[in-house]
């Protein structure tokens, strides 16, 4: 089939715009060669196939080995996000957790209770006066005693378990106030420092609520096959302690999610979609910058599944990433323009709905994306990861890549067996170095580095360690 001959489909659009392919300002390319070099680039930089399965299969590990225990005896921690998406290294960005109690269950409307262990409290699921995608919580069965300080009575006198309550629970509740520094509740999450390692945690409850999971599996879709579709739907959905920002009763209210399902979802995604998901985050972080989360990570992951979903996926390939790209950035210039974006999982959810989106930072963001569509391809001098592997030596280059993705496979494995790197950076990686045969390769790969970078003076191990620290940020 001729290049462009089908018709993508995406959120709030029926055309499909042609896609001039760039020239590169270093060396004459033909289209094809330009596509190419651009997913080199992306290779090269750590978002290749097999180190994302790497790094994927590390944290499902890492999963494992928190179970039952984690941060409290009472509850299941598991790692979501870029981390368990294999998107970031060792030690870049946050890492996200789900901390899920076992304590009690959470089921919708016209689920059968009596499916519930009857000692376990549960409580049922009000959606019908909140925001789409959110629910209150009334106390059906059972009395968590251990959650009493959380529960509080409605007008009607039915009991409610309060999100911001609870998340202030386990705030003030002591197994967080030694050791981590706890900074101010994002949204759902507490963020948590331990070291340099930054942790974002979301105490979750685990949420039964198959009629919501089924009608998304019941979709017409290209993507993702039946097989991932019931994986999905296997593995359930959670109930985040935050409410919709413009809710009166936001401090009750609860909201859905589905992040170990979206794992998943990103996991099964082709090589062009996840790089396609990378370039947008790039994008969001250097180039648009929102300081407030009017655009997150979490909308731009949503756009790409919207793209996987509606079209085949024989369209997806490396030669057509910058296309991609551009009707990436169309479909976030149409969710600007009417401050709407559906929710992959539930499409009645408006992830643009309350983000404090201000008509001049909406105008100034229209206008930049009008002039990244009009720049084509060339769009990746805007991205300095990307200009900088474009333009740089390409030997060089080249070696310190393999340095350094040669050490964050050792790392990975060497960490397979400590569940946590307590302390900062290089206290931790000191820790792993003298429990593990391969400390020498990694002091052998780091003084090579320390010596590239032109330090002939004597340098000593914690010289060395910072050097790690550098190059994983």
């Amino acid at each position: 089939m001729a290049e462009g001959a089908e018709k993508p489909l995406v959120p709030g659009s029926d055309r499909a715009p042609d896609c001039n392919i760039f020239r590169s300002s270093r060396i004459q390319l033909n289209n094809e060669e330009a596509f190419v070099e651009m997913n080199n680039c992306l290779n090269i930089l750590g978002y290749g196939h097999a180190l994302r399965q790497k790094r994927q299969e590390f944290y499902k590990q890492y999963d494992a080995s928190l179970a039952p225990s984690g941060f409290v005896p009472s509850l299941k921690t598991i790692i979501v996000g870029s981390k368990a998406e294999g998107l970031s290294s060792f030690f870049e960005s946050d890492r996200d957790h789900i901390a899920v109690t076992n304590i009690v269950e959470c089921i919708e409307a016209g689920f059968e209770i009596n499916s519930i262990s009857e000692n376990t409290p549960v409580f049922r699921m009000n959606t019908l006066i909140c925001y789409p995608g959110h629910c209150i919580l009334l106390l059906e069965r059972g009395l968590p005693i251990s959650l009493w300080i959380a529960l509080s009575e409605n007008a009607l006198g039915q009991v409610l378990l309060s999100s911001t309550a609870y998340v202030n629970m386990h705030k003030l509740g002591g197994h967080l106030s030694q050791g981590p520094v706890l900074n101010e509740r994002a949204g759902p999450s507490l963020p948590i420092e331990i070291g340099h390692l930054k942790n974002d945690i979301v105490f979750a409850l685990r949420c039964h609520c198959p009629s919501i999971l089924q009608r998304w599996a019941a979709r017409s879709r290209h993507w993702p096959p039946a097989d991932i579709v019931a994986m999905v739907v296997s593995m359930g959905a959670f109930l985040a302690p935050v409410g919709f920002k413009d809710s009166q009763n936001k401090h009750n209210e609860w909201r859905m999610c589905f992040n170990t399902g979206e794992t998943e979802l990103i996991i099964n995604l082709n090589d062009t979609q996840v790089k396609l998901y990378v370039l947008l985050k790039m994008i969001a972080k250097v180039v648009l910058q929102p300081r407030n989360k009017e655009i997150t990570s979490f909308m731009l992951k949503n756009i790409v599944l919207w793209l996987a979903e509606n079209n085949p996926q024989s369209m997806f390939h490396e030669r057509r990433l910058f296309f991609w790209l551009r009707e990436s950035l169309l479909v976030i210039k149409s969710a600007l323009s009417t401050k709407t974006l559906p929710y992959y999982m539930i499409p009645d959810r408006n992830l643009m709905a309350a983000t404090g989106l201000t008509d001049a930072q909406q105008q100034t963001w229209i206008a930049t994306l009008t002039e990244m569509i009009d720049e084509g391809p060339m769009i990746v001098r805007r991205l300095p990861k990307i200009r900088q592997a474009i333009i740089c030596h390409p030997q060089p280059l080249l070696w310190y890549t393999a340095q350094k993705l040669e050490l964050e496979i050792i790392l990975l494995e060497m960490a397979k067996e400590l569940p946590y790197i307590s302390g900062n950076r290089a206290e931790g990686v000191l820790g792993l170095l003298f429990q593990h045969g391969l400390t020498w390769r990694v002091v052998e790969i780091l003084n090579d580095v320390f010596e590239n970078m032109g330090y002939t003076d004597a340098h000593n191990l914690f010289d060395i360690l910072d050097i790690l620290n550098r190059m994983f940020i």
